[in-house]
């Protein structure tokens, strides 16, 4: 028994009894930090400190102070710096850690190479005892430890003892001689076994059973667990044996050498960790590196024991002897290095998943983990939004694509140099208004600004919250003396400002841009990552030399370096980056990160790759290092190569690593010998899965959101789930399942995912990938927890044996996960399109259920309110500079084939999507590709009219840029697609050499303006044409970015030396534009062929008494297609007329309806933002005075006229005295050659070659042979003839249908459309022709998305896609585009529609009364009922 005075002590948790014994016990200061409180611990102890954050300690300890501090896991991150220095100053301060879960456990092992000792207790008492222990080896041994046991949720009776001051065997062990091998770093391998004999000379004081490491179990066992503290009975264990690790750092080889039986044939890892993003769990290294010492070497003939890996969230405690040996049983089959989840086969969890293949992780899988370490994401993690990269940072640039313009170090030097300038000027700004005692300022605002200006380059000041207060503020002031800080407001918060390369960078420093960083002076941060494999070779294949980056950024002087590799020192990656980071200059970090195409030229295992690194490091290849100017001479250079450090003079004596002295084997001159000797067979043990469970620790938890979307809604649920997360402080992603790689589910701690329901009961198209991987893959997620919700309609499928594809992909990747081992959070959810509020009605009960799961209040509205990006749609526009953004960099960028989501977004206003072909979207990412990215551009052609000169220009440009077709569209213009992005500027500017342009063709601007395209009066349309043209001209924006984007010689954008925004003014528009786009459309009735009421603004022509001339027109607002499948909030709407006003006022009209929608129109919600909403939302009294108001003058009250049809007039037409029209029916609008023998295109170029009229496009994409003389009839007539394009032998419904683009180009489509409609029409003209309504027009349409394009909702037939292969059947518009139709049937197929429709039709053709259309018959025979507003559309 032990000399020591105990006492019966009674506390309310073991954390507590630990704070007391090292308070009282030995009378130290004890500090708490983190969750546990004062109150939880001993009351009335003066030595008991409160801090209020882990910074503090650092204060605390800075001295010889003997300390205790009791601090949680989660908050061992932020403890890293001081932890290292604790361990460098030898200080004996003990950090004790209540662990209650394998999180808790995580974040220990996240911090086991800080040079601190590691021991963890299994019991109470132990905790006690070794929290003496780990205080008394702390003073010998002038090693800091953390000490980590199990804490309790109740109170605990524990023996504690007296004050120890003036014990005698305490004393004795403290004043015991050190050997010498005592001193030194904790990952020695002589200190290592030095400290062993201390601790464990420290436990006997308490009680003789304790050891550092223990076995337990049969003496000749076969297998063999290993564990980091936790206690195995014997009972339990079985025939099975168990190392039990308590003193895990330092890790004694020879300790567990000795105690490993010579009858182990397998040794198992039976790890108790999550987020863990690597196949090996870190206890796994550990094994490795003992199997593979000098130590088991020096045993002779004893065969290495298979090593295994068995990794769950469970405690090993939690095993029945039963269950462990289940585990036993698995462990003992299979016959190579292998990883499994315990758990899940003991059945501890809901997991059904058994181990993966036995070989473990395939080659391609490892190459793919060791090709992921990410220094991008420690950067991005550490900085989070304040990070700035200004260089492409992915994979082709990294790995050195140096030939790339936008990799260079110059190029983003260029744009950081910039941005320093702009800061510099800020600076002055600020203190030129401080210093002017006239400029009159707030309180508020002069304190900020003074707080701003002390501190503007601490991070934790000038931070994007004060940045935000300032910018609320100066929008306050109204003085002009604040225009120069205003204008440079945007670089208030400190940004981290980096640079990311490849080693190329190293081979010409001068030609690359480095010495352009390093001289500069500017507060810009370079990393550089080496590649290269270990043993490094002097020069390149092309036998360049290296140059030495760190030593010749030393050279300078001015500059902060360092050598990091993640692989060996993660802690010592953060501490150099954040040192880069806070540096006021410039830094230079260079950083090793193997390259995978030289690691796995042979054999190599991914084993071998991370001992590669391992090797660099410690045979002082690659020295780790930080170099800072600022400090003191003896503070200047910090040596953090654990293994160099005692070898500092030899390290100074030889070349860097970069330079590599010619040698292709460093000579080390003793180093190599001693150290690279010793660990020549070790493991780079740790590496990335230290770095990855660092990384998790330093933002909120986790949470990984994933959703498979084809009308939005899948989606919506999905981002309000993220919304949720983010408001509650965790650190969320959200995606769609196809952007996300399955491979690194088992890294993810939680996930959610939300699956809408296609088809047959499929995956929507962009989930489809994920579900392919997923149902193939091999992976564990024992560590992963989820939860899965589902949309679908209970209704889609009425035969009974048909309900089990109700929300089936939702179902199905619930299954799955749980088979792979994942814990289920929450039954899965299903919403149902049929339950009174849809979809919501599940969600609802599915968020409330999910978040109680994860013990998350849900916070009031953040899933229904708009989320809020790190930047809005329409800040994206006030800070485009007038619609500039980066383009210009963009399109200038040829390493990818896209731009970001938010040049994209700008490059609507200057008429161009982004877009990629669906078709071969699944190919290409399952090759590892990007998507086949093009765009589509659209020609703003006012009135659809074209020379053909213009129509000649467009075919070539289709041929030499496009997919050599053209699309006619439904809003009368011109549509390329499949342009690349090397050809954009070309195609526009031959766009423009046609004498057309493509700007405000789309985005929140005015678009192309519509009008009658051949009305009955033809002597009237030149005149709509003429104020199409004038109206279009008069609201085009002002910027100056389109010609300087596009049409001029220079780049406009992305030069170091801009230092203002381009002087630009938009009178019209202002910086933010529209809330949504704003459409007009003029008619001359009877003819409604542009269907003037689905437009926000629609002017219907009032003629005389002879029909001769316009006097005036109907004014019509709020108008619209668009909509949302099952949210009753959108719809389409129908215009509503204002009033009448004379001819010569429209132009002021199409102004101010549109400053109107500027000003009121809904800017927080996308979806509520068209001028339809702000009609409805405000009512047309209100509009009418508005705009009355800005006009000055009323509008009349609104005349008579009829409109009889919306389709188009086809064949030969008389037009005005000697002209002639001819309307050929371009089916959906495609202009092509097409693969059944149909040149249409080659046709339609002939024909623009000798036709001498001009060529009128219409809003149903059809095609008008306009202004053909009488005398050249004949000529024209036998062109068309010969191409067969005069055949109008067609049925009325197909002359009168009309498709949208939909797939494969159109992102936003779930269902095909164009390439479909004309084969479904094939199948309903047999149903018309045995009706005999061949002859009988009926409005028929089809949209791949409901946001209708295609104008389907006053269809008398439409079809609005859903999921692949089925749509909304929508009836009852009318013949004249004048009413909304209804919805007859939700998702039908093919089959479904004609069995739907056939009765239908030929109830038309019996019970139809004279001259009754189809859309008019369905309401009166009630078999829809009327959509009499927008508001009524979803009133069935």
């Amino acid at each position: 028994m032990p000399a020591l005075q105990t006492l019966a002590l009674h506390a309310p948790s073991v954390a507590a009894a630990v704070a007391y014994t090292g308070a009282l016990t030995l009378d130290r200061t004890v500090a708490v930090v983190g969750t546990l409180t004062a109150d939880e611990l001993i009351q009335d102890n003066s030595n008991l400190a409160k801090l209020s954050r882990a910074a503090e300690i650092a204060s605390l300890v800075d001295n010889d102070t003997r300390t205790h501090v009791v601090v949680s896991a989660s908050e061992l991150i932020e403890l890293i710096p001081v932890l290292r220095e604790l361990a460098q100053n030898k200080r004996s301060v003990v950090v004790h850690v209540p662990i209650s879960s394998a999180d808790d456990i995580t974040d220990v092992l996240a911090v086991r190479d800080s040079g601190c000792a590691v021991l963890r207790s299994a019991t109470a008492q132990q905790a006690v005892d070794f929290s003496l222990v780990a205080s008394l080896s702390a003073q010998k041994l002038g090693v800091p430890f953390i000490h980590c046991f199990a804490n309790t949720s109740g109170a605990v009776d524990v023996q504690a003892y007296e004050p120890v001051a003036d014990n005698a065997d305490i004393a004795a062990f403290l004043k015991s001689e050190k050997d010498e091998s005592e001193e030194g770093d904790v990952e020695d391998v002589s200190a290592a076994d030095a400290a062993y004999a201390v601790v464990a000379q420290a436990m006997t004081l308490f009680d003789t059973s304790y050891s550092p490491v223990t076995y337990v179990g049969a003496a000749d066992a076969a297998l063999v667990y290993a564990t980091f503290g936790s206690e195995l009975s014997a009972e339990t264990l079985g025939a099975a044996g168990a190392v039990q690790i308590s003193l895990y750092r330092p890790l004694s080889v020879q300790a567990v050498v000795a105690l490993l039986p010579q009858s182990a044939t397998r040794l198992v890892a039976l790890e108790q960790v999550v987020r863990q993003p690597t196949a090996w769990g870190p206890l796994l290294f550990d094994l490795a590196t003992v199997l593979h010492s000098h130590e088991w070497e020096a045993q002779e003939d004893r065969a290495r024991p298979i090593i295994l890996d068995a990794v769950s969230a469970a405690s090993p405690t939690e095993f029945s002897a039963a269950q462990l040996a289940q585990v036993t049983k698995h462990a003992e089959e299979l016959n190579s290095p292998a990883h499994f989840d315990p758990a899940a086969i003991a059945g501890i969890t809901t997991s059904n998943t058994l181990a993966e293949d036995v070989a473990g992780l395939s080659v391609d899988e490892q190459k793919k983990r060791v090709e992921s370490i990410p220094y991008g994401q420690l950067l991005r993690d550490l900085f989070k939004q304040r990070l700035h990269v200004a260089n492409a940072a992915e994979s082709r640039s990294i790995w050195g694509d140096a030939g790339q313009v936008g990799s260079t170090p110059e190029f983003g030097f260029g744009q950081l140099a910039a941005a320093e300038r702009e800061r510099t000027r800020l600076v002055q700004a600020v203190t030129d208004v401080l210093r002017d005692v006239s400029v009159p300022l707030s309180k508020a605002l002069h304190t900020a600004l003074n707080q701003w200006l002390g501190s503007k380059d601490d991070a934790a000041v000038a931070s994007h919250a004060l940045a935000d207060e300032i910018n609320a503020l100066l929008d306050a002031e109204t003085t002009s003396s604040l225009d120069a800080v205003r204008r440079l407001r945007g670089h208030f918060a400190r940004q981290s400002s980096w640079l990311v390369g490849a080693d190329e960078w190293a081979y010409d420093l001068g030609s690359s841009g480095v010495h352009h960083v390093i001289s500069s002076g500017l507060n810009v941060n370079m990393l550089v990552l080496d590649t290269a494999q270990y043993p490094f070779a002097a020069t390149d294949k092309n036998g360049t030399r290296k140059k030495d980056v760190g030593l010749y950024a030393m050279n300078y002087g001015t500059a902060y370096v360092a050598s990091v590799a993640v692989y060996a020192s993660y802690t010592q990656v953060l501490q150099a980056l954040a040192e880069a980071d806070a540096f006021p200059g410039p830094s230079v970090v260079v950083a090793y990160l193997p390259h995978a195409g030289g690691v796995f030229g042979g054999n190599y295992s991914p084993i071998e790759v991370l001992q590669q690194s391992k090797l660099a490091v410690d045979s002082g290849a690659w020295p780790l290092y930080r170099w800072d100017p600022t400090k003191a001479d003896s503070a200047r250079f910090q040596l953090d190569s654990e293994r160099l450090r005692r070898s500092l003079e030899d390290f100074l004596q030889r070349e860097n690593v970069l330079a590599a002295i010619g040698h292709s084997e460093p000579k080390l001159s003793g180093i190599r010998a001693s150290v690279e000797g010793k660990i020549g067979e070790r493991l780079a043990r740790k590496a990335r899965g230290d770095v990855d469970t660092l990384l998790g620790g330093l933002g909120g938890p986790p949470l990984l959101v994933l959703f498979a979307s084809d009308n939005g809604n899948a989606e919506e649920t999905a981002r309000r789930v993220a919304r949720q997360g983010r408001r509650r402080g965790l650190d969320v992603r959200c995606m769609s399942m196809d952007e996300f790689d399955v491979e690194e589910l088992p890294f993810e701690k939680t996930v959610v995912v939300s699956v809408s329901t296609a088809g047959q009961g499929e995956i929507p198209s962009n989930g489809r990938e994920f579900w392919k991987a997923l149902q193939a893959a091999s992976i564990n997620l024992n560590a992963t927890q989820f939860a899965v919700f589902g949309l679908g309609d209970s209704h889609y499928w009425p035969r009974a044996e048909d309900a089990i594809f109700y929300n089936k992909p939702a179902r199905d990747i619930d299954r799955k996960l749980s088979e792979l081992g994942g814990a289920r959070l929450v039954d899965v959810g299903l919403g149902d399109d049929q339950d009174a509020d849809g979809w919501e009605t599940g969600f609802a009960d599915f968020e409330q259920r999910l978040w109680a799961a994860l013990n998350i209040d849900v916070v009031a509205g953040a899933g229904v309110e708009e989320e809020a990006p790190g930047r809005t749609d329409e800040e994206n526009k006030v800070i485009s500079n007038f619609l500039r953004g980066s383009i210009s960099q963009a399109i200038a960028d040829t390493s990818c084939g896209y731009v970001d989501e938010w040049d994209g977004k700008l490059l609507k206003f200057h008429g161009t999507y982004m877009q990629d072909d669906r078709d071969l979207r699944a190919e290409r990412m399952s090759r590892g590709e990007e998507k086949a990215f093009s765009f589509m551009i659209r020609v703003r052609l006012p009135g659809g009219v074209a020379t053909p000169a213009q129509w000649l220009a467009m075919d070539k440009l289709a041929d030499e840029y496009g997919n050599q077709t053209m699309k006619i569209t439904t809003r009368q213009t011109f549509q390329l697609h499949g342009v690349l992005k090397r050809d954009l500027r070309e195609t526009m500017r031959g766009i423009n050499r046609g004498l057309m342009d493509t700007i405000a063709a789309c985005g929140d601007v005015n678009r192309n303006v519509v009008a009658s395209a051949n009305p009955l009066q033809a002597h009237l349309q030149p005149e709509v044409v003429q104020l199409a043209t004038d109206i279009s001209r008069h609201l085009l924006p002002s910027t100056s970015a389109y010609h300087e984007i596009w049409l001029d010689d220079k780049m406009v954008a992305g030069s170091a030396e801009q230092t203002s925004p381009v002087a630009d003014y938009e009178p019209l528009y202002g910086p933010a534009y529209l809330p949504r786009k704003y459409k007009i459309a003029i008619a001359i009735p009877p003819e409604n062929d542009v269907d003037v009421v689905a437009y926000d603004l629609g002017f219907i022509a009032i003629l005389d008494a002879e029909q001769q001339n316009i006097l005036g027109y109907n004014v019509m607002i709020g108008g619209g297609m668009g909509m949302t499948h099952n949210n009753r909030k959108t719809y389409p709407r129908l215009a509503t007329c204002l009033g009448y006003v004379p001819k010569d006022k429209a132009i002021a009209v199409s102004e101010k309806v549109m400053l109107v929608q500027r000003d009121h129109g809904d800017r927080t919600n996308r979806k509520h933002a068209r001028l339809k909403y702000t009609v409805d939302d405000y009512g047309m009294d209100w509009w009418r005075q508005q705009v009355e108001a800005r006009l000055g003058f009323a509008f009349e009250a609104e005349r008579p006229y009829k409109f009889t049809h919306n389709g188009d007039r086809y064949g030969w037409v008389k037009s005005t005295p000697g002209l002639n029209n001819f309307t050929m029916f371009v089916q959906n609008g495609r202009v092509a050659n097409f693969p059944d023998g149909k040149p249409v295109k080659a046709a339609l170029a002939e024909l623009a070659r000798v036709h001498t009229g001009n060529f009128r496009l219409t809003c149903n994409a059809h095609l008008i042979v306009a202004d053909v003389k009488d005398e050249d009839v004949p000529k024209i007539s036998a062109l068309l003839a010969r191409h067969g394009l005069d055949n109008l032998d067609y049925s009325a419904l197909r002359l009168h249908s009309m498709a949208c683009a939909a797939l494969p180009t159109c992102g936003l489509a779930m269902a095909e459309s164009e390439r479909y409609l004309p084969s479904l029409i094939d199948l309903l003209d047999k149903i018309i022709d045995e009706a005999g309504l061949r002859q009988n027009a009926i409005v028929i349409r089809m949209t791949g998305c409901p946001n209708g394009c295609a104008r389907p909702y006053n269809a008398e037939i439409a079809f609005v896609g859903k999921a692949p292969g089925a749509y909304n059947l929508y009836l009852g518009g009318s013949h004249s585009g004048e009413r909304l139709n209804k919805i007859y049937r939700e998702t039908v197929t093919e089959e479904q529609i004609l069995e739907v429709l056939a009765p239908i039709i030929k109830q038309y053709a019996v019970e139809r009364m004279e001259d009754e259309h189809f859309g008019d018959f369905v309401i009166r025979a009630g078999i829809i009922k009327e959509t009499r507003e927008g508001k009524d559309f979803h009133e069935v």
